[in-house]
C-alpha cells in the first residue's frame, strides 16, 4: 500500500511538471526571483503587460514567466510549479476549501461571462431556463461555472434541471441556429459576437448584472508557502500585476496587439481587442477581499461547495492581505497612455462588425481563433484536431 501511494506521488508530480514545465520545487525564500504562471488567456493580459513592461523589475524582482495548462494549473500552483498568478475566483475556491493552499491577494478584473438564450425562444429570464438544453464550452469551464452559481441562486438544480451540452466555443452560436439547444452560456468575444449577429439575448450577464457586476471574476493569487516564506516579494510581485491591470484598463488595444503580436495567445488582434475592450481592469483589494466572500456564499447555495462550509471562514482562509499592496497604494498608482492604444464605442461597434464579416467566411479553421483557453477546459475537444466545417455543428462530448 505504501509503495503504490509512493508511486502515485511520483506520478503526479511528474504529470504537473509536465503541465508548466518546471521544477515544481518553490522559489527559494527571500529571493528576487518570482515564477509567473499563465495559460495563455485572453483575460492575462495585465500579466503580458507586467512582463513586457517591465512592471516586475520596477520592483526589484526577476520574472519568469512559466506556461501552464488547464489540466494541471491548480495543483501546480499549490505545489510550487509557479509561485504566482491571477485567476478565477471561482474557480479556485472548491479547491481551497478541500485543502489547497493558495492565497488571494487582490483584484484584477471584473467578469466577462454570460447565459444566453435563442432570440426565438420563449426564455426570457433565468427561471424559464429550468428544464432547457444548454451548450457549453465544456463541463467545469468558468462559463459552466458561473451558470452553475446562477441556477443556484433562482432555485434550480443545474444537475436535475438542466441539459448541459458541449460544443467547441466558436460553435455555439451554430448550436443555437441548429437548434441543438436554447441557450448558451460563453465568454467574451463569443458573448457580443452572438448578440451582434441577432442570435440571442442575454440572461444573465457578469458585466451588468447585480452581484456579479460588483465583483471581481479574476484575482492575484499565490502559492501559500510561498506567500509565507516571501511576503515582500509577493506584495511586490502583486503589485506589478495591478499596475499591469491599469496599464491594459488604460491601454487595451495595444494590449490586445501585444498579446497576439508576442505570441502570448493564439488570436487576432481584432478579435483580443473586441474581448478586452469589454472587461474591466480596475484593480482594488477591499473589493476582492468582499468577491471571496460572496462568491462563496452563493456557490454554497448553488451546491458547489459542501454544505458544511462555513464560508466566511472559507473567505477569511483564502484572502490574504500584504503590506503595501492597500487600496490607497493603487489611487496613487499612475501609468501611460498609449497614443492611439484606447478603443472608442464606434471602434468597438466597427471591431464586431468585422468579425461578423470574417465569419461569413468558408475557412473552418477559424474555430481555433475562438476555442482559447479562456473558453476550454480539460475535457474538451484537442485544440489541434482537424478543423470542422462551417456548417457542421461539433459532436457532442
Amino acid at each position: 500500500m505504501i509503495q503504490q501511494k509512493l508511486i502515485a506521488a511520483i506520478a503526479l508530480s511528474v504529470l504537473l511538471v509536465a503541465g508548466c514545465g518546471k521544477n515544481p520545487a518553490s522559489s527559494a525564500a527571500h529571493s528576487n526571483k518570482v515564477r509567473v504562471g499563465y495559460i495563455g488567456l485572453t483575460c492575462e493580459a495585465p500579466i503580458y503587460a507586467a512582463y513586457e513592461k517591465g512592471f516586475f523589475k520596477e520592483e526589484g524582482l526577476e520574472p519568469e514567466l512559466v506556461k501552464c495548462n488547464w489540466a494541471t494549473y491548480k495543483d501546480a500552483l499549490a505545489l510550487g510549479s509557479y509561485d504566482i498568478t491571477h485567476h478565477l475566483v471561482m474557480y479556485f475556491l472548491k479547491p481551497i476549501e478541500q485543502g489547497l493552499d493558495v492565497r488571494f491577494l487582490a483584484g484584477i478584473h471584473r467578469g466577462c461571462l454570460r447565459v444566453q438564450a435563442g432570440v426565438k425562444t420563449n426564455i426570457h429570464t433565468i427561471e424559464d431556463l429550468k428544464g432547457k438544453r444548454i451548450g457549453v464550452p465544456g463541463m467545469g469551464t468558468p462559463p459552466f461555472v458561473f451558470a452553475n452559481r446562477v441556477f443556484g441562486t433562482h432555485g434550480i438544480d443545474a444537475g436535475k434541471d438542466i441539459t448541459w451540452k458541449v460544443f467547441p466555443a466558436g460553435e455555439l452560436g451554430l448550436a443555437i441556429d441548429k437548434g441543438e439547444v436554447d441557450a448558451v452560456c460563453n465568454a467574451e468575444p463569443i458573448g457580443s459576437l452572438l448578440i451582434a449577429e441577432g442570435k440571442v439575448r442575454n440572461i444573465a450577464d457578469q458585466i451588468t448584472d447585480a452581484p456579479y457586476k460588483d465583483e471581481y471574476c479574476c484575482e492575484v493569487i499565490a502559492n501559500g508557502k510561498w506567500v509565507d516564506a516571501n511576503p515582500d516579494a509577493a506584495a511586490r510581485a502583486t503589485r506589478a500585476l495591478l499596475k499591469g491591470a491599469k496599464w491594459v484598463e488604460t491601454n487595451p488595444k495595444t494590449a490586445a496587439i501585444m498579446a497576439v503580436e508576442k505570441k502570448y495567445l493564439a488570436s487576432t488582434p481584432e478579435l483580443n481587442t473586441a474581448a478586452l475592450a469589454r472587461l474591466r481592469y480596475v484593480p482594488s483589494v477591499q473589493l476582492a477581499e468582499e468577491s471571496v466572500h460572496s462568491a462563496g456564499r452563493e456557490m454554497k447555495v448553488a451546491k458547489m461547495l459542501s454544505p458544511e462550509t462555513d464560508t466566511e471562514a472559507l473567505a477569511k482562509r483564502a484572502f490574504m492581505h500584504l503590506d503595501g499592496v492597500t487600496d490607497e497604494w493603487i489611487k496613487t498608482l499612475q501609468v501611460e497612455k498609449v497614443a492611439g492604444g484606447q478603443v472608442s464605442p464606434d471602434d468597438d461597434i466597427r471591431l464586431i462588425a468585422a468579425l461578423i464579416q470574417k465569419d461569413m467566411g468558408d475557412s473552418c479553421c477559424r474555430r481555433k481563433m475562438f476555442d482559447q483557453p479562456d473558453q476550454d477546459a480539460p475535457n474538451l475537444a484537442d485544440p489541434d484536431a482537424p478543423c470542422l466545417e462551417k456548417t457542421t455543428v461539433a459532436a457532442q462530448k
